[in-house]
């Protein structure tokens, strides 16, 4: 492959990862990349396309970025994150690609015409400057730098070993619930290993169980798929039978081999808390207040929703300021320099962890900070900085803690105590309410009683699995998995507990419940219609590649039945 003049060659490590010193411990910062697939060419205009288009400006870019420059001043760091099959699905998707790069044109031409409405407000006017500037790099990047597939490009960071990047379910589906049929676990695992393998070209090394759902038996269905790891929330390690003796200082190991590793809850507490949490600081910018909302609706109209809609635009000229309602302007370099002190005050709360954790532990410790992606940089504009400044100030300022992933640190401590996490999950309360409540409990009976069927086509259908050519029949089996696996995503009923674009979680359900139910009739009654079945081909197309259908089989039954 002939590599671009402006992409340069990113060193790979030379060596096994060796810390400079002997720490006391280590840390493992894990980032969480997921969005729900979400596609509509039938629409000129979608806005929920628009999270993705938000996280590519705002996430994952700004990621790469400090990723490529921590490698480029040889800062020999260490990161773990979960690309999800949704994510990367449309990531690589042509057809959203170019939407992107529609999307980010328009923010150029906005923030442009900005400079020029600002230019005697001084305290905006350097901001609108900013913006502009980020835009068109942004665009940069994306198309002449990255060929528009960033996928590839952490891919090549992950190639080198500085990023470790990790599997998930296929379609985000909480397996604590989905375990109701247990092929449809598998299903959600095994698809979403098999995807990360045609992506990356190796096995994943570990899996992040979509909002941490675990319950027992589904390391099981991990082993199988030789996937070494996985994450918890705190009380899953901590109420374990038998307890952990190092609680979630050190993996344990499930009885199939697989290692679950434990959230460490303080890491959490200073990021995620809405009162001590860092990007609740008053100089960082203020997401909440955005042009989008704020200007003349005649001006900004060519650039939020086509019905009049007002949206977020990305173009925020406010901080934090206070816990009120007046708002002052942003000073990029006082919020600099803020990310710079949390940075090093994490550190520092870390050094201090791991120096007691290694008086009263036979191994080091390790601790796990899991965080959603999204928070660094959408949500907290200056979470990509933090990073930055994190991984520079624990390579450089002191050899008490190092970075490192989950594989490398079982490479180093290969025994651990065997032990079975709780059926746990992170989010309210920890144990799945937050995905099963009134507001959204009316979905699993449809779930459940499609998975039902989706077995039940399996047993009928599995000697399809013998023709290697596309047939109808095949098509219609395997859309009709994808139908169930879209339905089954954890998204839906998160967005309908928390409120928010809840119509549209609703619609997604029963678009889903109602194509897959046609697919089971047709399919039963032989009358399959491929003119419809078409174009629902080509409005969800993730998974395209994949004969989706063959996951439902059950191997041991049909053998037996043979």
């Amino acid at each position: 492959m002939v590599r671009s003049k402006k992409e340069p060659a990113i060193p790979k490590i030379l060596e096994q990862y060796q810390p400079k010193s002997n720490p006391f411990g280590f840390l493992a910062m894990v980032l969480h990349a997921h969005l729900p697939f979400v596609r509509h060419p039938e629409e000129e205009y979608f806005l929920e396309e628009n999270w993705l288009y938000e996280a590519i400006t705002e996430t994952y870019i700004p990621l790469i970025q400090v990723f490529d420059g921590l490698i480029k001043d040889n800062v020999n760091f260490r990161i773990t994150m979960s690309l999800t099959p949704p994510l990367i699905s449309m990531l690589q998707d042509p057809f959203l690609q170019s939407r992107y790069l529609r999307h980010i044109d328009r923010l150029i031409e906005l923030s442009d015409k900005e400079i020029s409405r600002t230019q005697f407000e001084p305290h905006f006017h350097h901001l609108a400057i900013m913006y502009h500037e980020k835009f068109k790099e942004c665009r940069r990047l994306f198309k002449e730098v990255y060929s528009q597939d960033i996928v590839q490009a952490f891919k090549k960071i992950q190639d080198a070993g500085y990023l470790e990047i990790i599997t998930c379910c296929a379609t985000h589906g909480f397996l604590p619930i989905l375990d109701v049929n247990h092929q449809s676990s598998k299903a959600q695992i095994q698809i979403g290993a098999d995807h990360y393998r045609k992506v990356f070209d190796r096995d994943p090394k570990g899996i992040w169980l979509a909002e941490c759902g675990y319950t027992p038996g589904i390391d099981e269905i991990l082993a199988k798929e030789k996937i070494r790891y996985f994450f918890v929330d705190t009380h899953g390690i901590i109420n374990s039978d038998p307890t952990p003796r190092y609680g979630v200082y050190a993996p344990i190991y499930c009885p199939s081999g697989v290692a679950a590793f434990g959230r460490d809850a303080d890491s959490s507490k200073q990021v995620w808390s809405a009162d001590e949490g860092y990007p609740g600081d008053f100089d960082y910018r203020e997401y909440y207040k955005d042009i989008g909302f704020e200007l003349d609706h005649d001006y900004i109209k060519p650039y939020i929703h086509p019905m009049g809609l007002r949206i977020n635009t990305g173009i925020k000229y406010w901080r934090i300021t206070g816990k009120t309602a007046y708002k002052e302007a942003y000073r990029p370099d006082w919020a600099r320099e803020k990310a710079a002190s949390h940075a090093g005050n994490f550190m520092h709360n870390r050094e201090k962890l791991v120096e007691n954790l290694s008086h009263h532990m036979d191994r080091k410790p390790i601790i796990i900070a899991p965080y959603d992606a999204e928070l660094y940089g959408h949500w907290w504009y200056e979470g990509p900085i933090f990073i930055d400044m994190l991984m520079r100030k624990i390579h450089f300022d002191q050899n008490n803690i190092k970075t490192i992933t989950p594989s490398e640190y079982l490479d180093a401590n290969p025994v651990n105590q065997v032990s079975t996490p709780s059926c746990s999950s992170w989010g309210y309360k920890g144990y799945s309410e937050f995905w099963l409540d009134k507001s959204n409990d009316w979905i699993y009976r449809h779930i459940h009683k499609a998975s039902e069927r989706m077995g039940e086509l399996a047993e009928k259908f599995s000697s399809v699995l013998k023709t290697k050519t596309k047939t109808l029949k095949k098509r219609a089996l395997n859309q009709a998995a994808r139908e169930l696996l879209l339905a089954e995503s954890s998204d839906w009923p998160f967005i309908m507990k928390a409120g928010t674009m809840v119509p549209y979680a609703n619609k997604r359900i029963t678009t889903h419940i109602g194509r897959f139910t046609k697919l089971y009739e047709d399919l039963i009654n032989d009358r399959i219609d491929e003119n419809w079945l078409k174009e629902v081909e080509e409005r969800d197309t993730i998974f395209l590649d994949m004969d989706c259908f063959k996951y439902y089989v059950n191997e041991e039954k049909r053998r037996k039945n043979v």
